[in-house]
């Protein structure tokens, strides 16, 4: 007697022939990944336009990243979901189109949820489905500038992703009159056994709840009175995190202008969540990212107790007119947070997740430097890791730069207690006057030694200072690969330099 083939040995037969059919495709499309400022160690589109990441779930060994995308140009324009899949979070596989525009209007962000009890009733309880929610932007709406022009949607997926079918229903929620009406981020809340809907509304956030995924009902509003509104919220998310043994709430939002150097940028909140409200833990104004290129960043869900982020790595002040090509839209590092306190307030840090070290591939280190100035040559044109610690806390500057002249700097200045980028001559800048400029951010670790890891691309630098405790995320578009990098110390040791060399996810 045959044995019956189940239905989930049936999609992971289809997804490994997918994937070995892709990756060949992908080997003679290897001149997608070879042009000027293509970044090696990011995921970027082939092709056109590409900004927020949207719907990044975690289900049977595959990270699934959506992402807002226009197929038509390398400028924004009417929006679809694209998306690419990871098995390690490092090398992506894109995929044809998810969700395309329909009569309710172009598919704006939003967020996907494994329903693992079928709360939904779009699967079974031997295959359940994913969920799909996302705004739906009516352009027509828009131009006949009504305040209803956004509502929530939902779509689902039997066969693990692959393919998508829209509710017949849609929308699940009705824009009550508010012009921002976005950003739809779903999670399940296990003490009151229901789904909450994170969602953005103009200058605050709104809590929504529901049992199926399809009735919605208003919770509460957050934010009117708290953080920034220099700009309008956008991309929230609420998670659910630890620290020694304790429960944090986190809520992530995003805003479009009014980050802390300028455009755009992400703020977040600690405090408590019960159901219902967001109780805040403390008034101080954080901010995730500190440089000018980490925006509309959410975390996967289905991941369990670990937090994955990736970011847009962009600003809408220049997005549409860095000179990129073929393609324009790169996502950050995916970055794994956590909690660290100080002086009893609550933050985040974010570290590079660690199946980045599938990418080395060698690693040079000089220990106890004593001389003021130190230098080192890259010898391949490749990505790299750098990592710099000092046993005293003391002004220091590092000067990445190539032989054409261009350089950009990444320090600590002791006087102003403060870490920067300064990219105000490190290649191609005049595209924008908001461009050229030095980012900083006051320190918050307080101990004594200092250690930052820099991680270069072809035309981007993210800096991670103190284990992740200030992060700054920078694009650059050098006239040649930075291939030089010189250590200016003033009054520290050194006591480790170490550059490791990384491959690209696209060989």
């Amino acid at each position: 007697m045959k044995r019956k083939v189940s239905q989930y040995e049936t999609f992971t037969i289809l997804l490994t022939f997918l994937m070995i059919a892709l990756k060949t495709g992908a080997q003679e499309e290897e001149k997608f990944y070879r042009e000027l400022y293509r970044p090696q160690i990011h995921f970027s589109p082939k092709e056109k336009w590409m900004n927020d990441p949207n719907g990044m779930v975690y289900y049977k060994g595959v990270y699934h990243l959506f992402f807002q995308y226009y197929p038509g140009a390398t400028v924004w324009g009417p929006m679809y979901w694209g998306h690419a899949i990871s098995k390690d979070l490092v090398h992506w596989v894109q995929l044809p189109v998810a969700l395309s525009p329909d009569s309710l209007g172009y598919i704006f962000s939003g967020s996907v949820v494994a329903d693992t009890t079928n709360s939904s009733g779009f699967g079974s309880a031997a295959n359940p489905p994913l969920v799909a929610i996302y705004t739906n932007h009516d352009v027509v709406g828009e131009r006949a500038k009504k305040n209803n022009f956004q509502n929530q949607s939902i779509a689902y997926s039997t066969d693990g992703g692959m393919t998508w079918a829209k509710y017949e229903h849609n929308p699940v929620i009705a824009n009550p009159g508010i012009t921002d009406f976005r950003d739809p981020k779903v999670s399940w809340y296990a003490p009151g056994k229901k789904w909450i809907m994170t969602l953005a509304t103009k200058d605050r956030v709104t809590f929504y709840s529901s049992g199926n995924l399809k009735t919605w009902s208003k919770e509460s509003e957050f934010g009117a009175m708290n953080g920034s509104h220099a700009g309008v919220w956008e991309c929230p998310d609420l998670l659910q995190m630890e620290y020694m043994g304790k429960q944090v709430w986190v809520l992530l939002v995003s805003i479009n202008p009014g980050a802390p150097n300028g455009g755009s940028g992400t703020q977040y909140f600690t405090g408590d969540f019960d159901g219902h409200h967001f109780l805040l833990s403390d008034t101080v104004t954080k901010w995730l990212d500190h440089g000018m290129d980490n925006y509309a960043g959410v975390t996967w869900s289905n991941t369990g107790t670990r937090k994955i982020f990736l970011g847009w790595m962009s600003n809408w002040g220049y997005a549409q007119s860095i000179p990129t090509t073929r393609w324009r839209g790169t996502n950050t590092l995916p970055r794994e947070l956590g909690v660290v306190r100080i002086d009893s307030v609550c933050y985040l840090k974010s570290e590079p997740v660690r199946e980045l070290q599938l990418l080395v591939t060698g690693k040079a280190v000089k220990k106890n430097i004593k001389s003021s100035i130190y230098s080192y040559k890259i010898n391949k044109n490749s990505p790299f890791r750098m990592d710099f610690k000092s046993s005293k806390a003391a002004s220091f500057k590092i000067v990445f730069s190539n032989s054409k002249g261009d350089k950009a700097i990444v320090g600590y200045d002791m006087t102003e207690n403060s870490f920067y980028i300064d990219r105000t001559n490190s290649g191609t800048c005049q595209f924008s006057k908001d461009f050229p400029g030095r980012h900083k951010a006051k320190r918050l670790a307080t101990s004594s030694q200092i250690g930052v890891t820099v991680y270069a691309d072809a035309s981007s630098i993210e800096l991670f200072a103190d284990n992740g405790l200030s992060v700054f995320t920078d694009l650059v578009f050098p006239s040649a690969p930075y291939t030089d990098i010189a250590v200016f110390s003033k009054g520290g040791v050194v006591n480790c330099f170490a550059i490791t060399r990384m491959r690209s996810i696209w060989e």
